[in-house]
């Protein structure tokens, strides 16, 4: 399916889906949604793009490797627990600061929100490989 149509909406499309997983992903702390869905909706672009532009495109367009994005994810995800182990509670505990933005106003930076990232980096990761090597195969 490589219609002018889709090769002419695809790369607008996938920046709005990558934009719109991460809000899914930041939003995930107070209202459903997170690191997984947020991941699925990214990924979901990535093969968007992959059908319409190819494989060799979405290479080009990750800066890093899926497999690496997944090995990290899963490195941040892991490192989420160690402030729980230093303030010596059970592991993956959720641990909130507040960081100042400046302005008087705070940003509230927590475990959960650290190992949601890792998970998000984890699916784009896993499924985006999955992908362009299933699309590879064609």
């Amino acid at each position: 399916m490589n219609t002018i149509i889709l090769r002419t909406i695809a790369p607008a499309l996938t920046a709005l889906m990558i934009i719109f997983s991460l809000f899914v992903l930041l939003r995930g702390h107070n209202e459903p949604g997170g690191g997984f869905i947020g991941g699925l909706i990214a990924a979901s672009a990535m093969a968007l793009y992959g059908i319409s532009s190819g494989v060799r495109a979405v290479r080009r367009a990750l800066y890093f490797h899926p497999v690496t994005m997944g090995g990290f994810g899963v490195l941040m995800a892991a490192c989420s627990g160690i402030p729980s182990y230093i303030n010596q509670v059970p592991f993956l505990s959720g641990i909130w600061w507040k960081v100042p933005l400046g302005n008087g106003d705070y940003f509230d930076l927590s475990t959960p929100m650290i190992f949601d990232i890792g998970v998000w980096f984890v699916v784009v990761g896993a499924i985006t490989a999955i992908m362009l090597t299933l699309e590879e195969a064609d």
